[in-house]
């Protein structure tokens, strides 16, 4: 089935067609509570270089919300799944999209399935993680993102992608470019569908998914199934398994709330005071200036810190990331883009420098630490006249948080957060290779500066030929390090 955008009446196609009924008494899929079927992949039919490659990450045993859905997903039913960041849901949804699209071949410009996400930092994260699982299988994956080359992004179109990993916008441009068809899409994943409704990319979603075959399989996680997610399940799956494995509110029995009444006089030496702690630490920050400045006045301070939030290139993203994971850089400062989608291990504290706009923000935030079953402490900074407004906060998101009044150089400051006396001497920014654009025309849609790389670890194939067809296998792939269960 070819479909072209336009301007048609795509919601009424939809609107429609009959609802499609998989169940084997003949009954609508009711919400399913999780009931750990699994205790193995090995329990599941999967490709066998698909168990191969799984057994050589390490990887052998199911997360609750991969034992819960998987089974649906690879009998090809729609699938809700409600789950909080970091709980496994890539390999949920990769795993039986993998395994569906298994000895299938791609067309130039026509994906035969797609995870849509609404982040960068999300799709690569994705990427790393699919793409070893996808070369076990002979199939390709690739991104789609801002950010990073329009053209080599339409080149690796043009010659064939069976897993295309997108954000809405730029996929949307592909689509407006007619770099991309989605009329062979026949499988379709929403992660952290709940954020993309925040950020305002419901249109485009919807856009999206009206040029996908209406009976091709669909799988929604997110860690909320309300308001304009709900309205968008409505619209788009048909009797959906539904499969919750978390609350919407705090979890975690290892992670410790605290909320710190401080003077604004006193912010910013107290700020300095935790950066100066041991262990990896991400400070979260309202704005792009107000994290450019913090971590110039931490850095200043002797504290080593960098800054991450949308205006930097994705391949300056790429690198304070790297830079973070690998511990050159312990202090993270950046705005809610590393609130989702970021999974680096043995990050001991969140702090919360501006409070979140809401529950569920905190709760995304607090999720970078205390993961896979390691403790955390998250610590929110407010002024007098912020308190009532973060009471009803943690009371939504489910946390107790013990709240005290704190001033620099308090002994219960280092007894919670390690914090300690910075060395005073300024820190030098890591250098790094500058990039250099290549040569062969302009960047489209004004794309960054960053190196023009494809899905995030970045080897390119090379041409075969005249540019059509499927690139030569060189063998190769992504190295394994930085595989997560997530």
């Amino acid at each position: 089935m070819t479909v072209t955008l336009d301007s048609g009446n795509t919601s009424a196609r939809h609107g429609n067609r009959k609802p499609r009924n998989r169940n084997h008494d003949g009954g609508p899929a009711v919400a399913t509570p999780y009931t750990a079927p699994l205790k193995s992949f090995a329990e599941l039919n999967l490709p066998d270089p698909l168990r191969a490659a799984l057994r050589e990450a390490g990887i052998d045993s199911p997360f609750p919300i991969q034992a819960a859905t998987l089974p649906d997903a690879l009998a090809g039913r729609d699938v809700l799944g409600r789950a909080q960041t970091g709980s496994g849901k890539t390999l949920a949804f990769g795993l039986a999209l993998l395994t569906r699209l298994d000895g299938g071949k791609a067309r130039a410009k026509r994906p035969r399935a797609l995870v849509l996400v609404p982040t960068r930092e999300l799709a690569m994260q994705v990427a790393d993680s699919l793409t070893p699982l996808a070369k076990s299988l002979g199939l390709w994956c690739r991104t789609a993102v801002g950010g990073m080359a329009f053209n080599r992004q339409a080149d690796a179109l043009q010659r064939g992608v069976d897993l295309l990993i997108a954000t809405p916008g730029r996929l949307s441009d592909h689509v407006r470019q007619g770099t991309c068809v989605l009329g062979d899409v026949n499988f379709v994943a929403l992660d952290e569908a709940d954020q993309m409704a925040d950020m305002g990319f419901l249109p485009q979603v919807r856009e999206i998914l009206d040029l996908t075959p209406p009976r091709g399989q669909r799988l929604l996680f997110s860690a909320t199934l309300d308001g304009d997610v709900k309205k968008l399940v409505d619209r788009y799956l048909t009797d959906p398994v539904e499969h919750s494995v978390a609350p919407v509110t705090a979890s975690v029995t290892t992670m410790d709330h605290h909320v710190f009444q401080v003077s604004y006089p006193d912010k910013q030496a107290i700020i300095t005071e935790i950066a100066a702690r041991e262990g990896r630490t991400i400070m979260f920050v309202r704005t792009k200036h107000h994290v450019d400045r913090l971590a110039e006045r931490l850095r200043e301070a002797g504290v080593h810190a960098a800054a991450l939030h949308g205006g930097k290139t994705q391949g300056q993203r790429n690198r304070v990331l790297s830079d973070f994971k690998a511990g050159h850089t312990p202090v993270l400062v950046a705005t809610d883009v590393a609130a989702r989608g970021i999974h680096v291990d043995d990050i001991s504290l969140v702090l919360h420098v501006d409070p979140p706009a809401d529950h569920k923000d905190y709760l995304h935030r607090a999720g970078r630490t205390a993961r896979a079953g390691a403790s955390g402490t998250v610590v929110t900074l407010i002024t007098h006249d912020q308190r009532r407004t973060m009471k009803r906060l943690t009371d939504r998101a489910g946390v107790r948080a013990e709240t005290a009044t704190m001033r620099p150089g308090d002994a219960e400051l280092a007894r919670i957060t390690g914090a300690r006396q910075p060395s005073g001497e300024p820190v030098i920014e890591r250098e790094h290779r500058r990039d250099t654009p290549r040569r062969g025309g302009p960047r489209a849609h004004g794309e960054g500066r960053g190196r023009p790389s494809f899905g995030g670890r970045g080897r390119q194939p090379r041409h075969s030929g005249g540019g059509s067809g499927r690139p030569q296998r060189s063998g190769r792939g992504p190295a394994r390090r930085g595989w997560s269960n997530d």
